[in-house]
């Protein structure tokens, strides 16, 4: 019977004008049989049920009376039958609905769209940082995350370095000067124009580690007549502790000859109103990067090829990749006891994507026999082509790493530049 009345709430069952002449099916002992019996169309019903069940209980006689209802006029007026149309939805919630889907697609592609118009409105839609010191810096938070954070329990310098890049490009893009290309604006994506840093300073105080939230400041300034300062400044959003500092020099290349270039006008009209009248926030290095060779380096490391990945968009090698790859060359007593708190590169040129490049280094030779002592390290490196061509000069200096009470590595006070 329930079976029947769930079919018939979803396929209305007509009512007949003569009886079903339905009988009571016969089942075994102790059960029961029911039977519906329709009177008239009119809606009267009634019903009939009939048990049967053992004559004796016990030694006494049982019999079970038959009930019927819908007799002497008491009859019950049945509801409407159920059709198909009136089991559909409320169409004004089906439409409340599908306005809403459109609407919120409607906010997010504005969004995508967004670009900003006035000063006081120049933040990022999607938290990515927003632009601060009457529209001349762009401020960005980073969480360490634990894919961030090398053998030592702090951030390596390629992740700091990725930060500092990040942010770079994001302060292109929130201003609105985001082209067709790696950082660079409308104009310079017209002419086929990208930016490529030629040299790189920077000074680590400090390292986070995994779960601190930085904040990194960056500016733009001119750089003689051709060419861009972009500084850094990274700090610890609790504290407001300055943990690295970083300057750098860029030029425009055209990325079809893979020639420097001037800056059109067109592009200066871009880019000058955001220059920063500041000194760089690292007092330039003026000290000669020493040549290298197979004779005069201490290390070499051969066979460094750039993968696909290590490309970007503009099809040439992420300056932050030959970091990776100086650093190969590096004696691993230096890896293990110090850490790294100085870094100076000269960019000579770019590496394609079939180069096989070597990694060479020399350290002073003061400190060459005594690697794992508690004085600090300066090396000098060279990243060049298999066939003797330069890509990269640099210099890093090293501090020894001292741990604390918990056997946790940590890091020396912060120096002075």
């Amino acid at each position: 019977m329930v079976a029947t009345a769930a079919t018939s709430s979803i396929f209305p069952i007509p009512s007949p004008n003569q009886d079903s002449g339905a009988k009571n099916a016969k089942l075994g002992p102790g059960s029961a049989g029911l039977g519906l019996k329709s009177k008239s169309a009119s809606g009267s019903l009634q019903v009939k049920a009939n048990a049967q069940a053992p004559s004796k209980i016990n030694g006494t006689s049982v019999g079970l009376a038959t009930v019927e209802s819908g007799k002497n006029g008491d009859e019950m007026s049945s509801p409407p039958a159920r059709t198909f149309i009136n089991q559909l939805p409320d169409w004004s919630v089906l439409l409340a609905a599908i306005t809403t889907i459109f609407l919120a697609a409607e906010k997010q592609w504005t969004m995508l769209d967004w670009k900003p118009k006035r000063p006081d409105m120049l933040i990022d839609p999607f938290g990515l940082g927003r632009i601060v010191q009457d529209g001349l810096v762009f401020r960005q938070n980073f969480s360490i995350r634990s894919y961030e954070i090398g053998a030592d329990r702090t951030a390596s310098i390629e992740t700091l370095m990725n930060h500092l890049q990040e942010t770079a490009l994001n302060h292109v893009k929130t201003a609105g000067l985001l082209g067709d290309g790696f950082g660079s604006t409308p104009e310079m994506s017209v002419r086929n124009l990208i930016w490529v840093v030629t040299k790189m300073q920077v000074v680590v105080d400090r390292y986070p580690t995994w779960g601190d939230v930085v904040q990194v400041d960056t500016w733009v300034s001119a750089s003689g007549k051709n060419g861009m300062r972009r500084d850094w400044i990274l700090q610890d959003c609790k504290t407001g502790q300055i943990l690295t500092r970083a300057t750098s020099v860029w030029v425009m290349m055209n990325k079809l000859t893979r020639r420097l270039s001037k800056i059109p006008d067109e592009v200066r009209g871009e880019i000058e109103p955001f220059f920063m009248n500041s000194p760089p926030v690292v007092e330039e290095d003026s000290r000669k990067l020493l040549k290298l060779d197979d004779k005069t380096a201490d290390f070499v490391r051969t066979g460094l090829t750039p993968r696909w990945s290590d490309l970007d968009i503009n099809q040439h090698v992420n300056n932050v990749k030959y970091i990776g790859w100086i650093l190969e060359s590096a004696p691993l007593p230096i890896l293990e006891s110090h850490e790294l708190s100085s870094l100076t590169l000269e960019y000579r040129r770019e590496c394609g994507r079939d180069s096989v490049l070597q990694s060479l280094t020399a350290v002073s030779g003061a400190d060459i026999g005594n690697l794992g002592s508690n004085g600090g390290v300066e090396c000098q490196h060279l990243l060049q082509l298999e066939e003797g061509a330069e890509i990269v000069r640099g210099r890093t200096e090293w501090r020894p790493k001292y741990a604390n009470n918990l056997g946790i590595v940590g890091q020396l006070p912060a120096e002075s530049a």
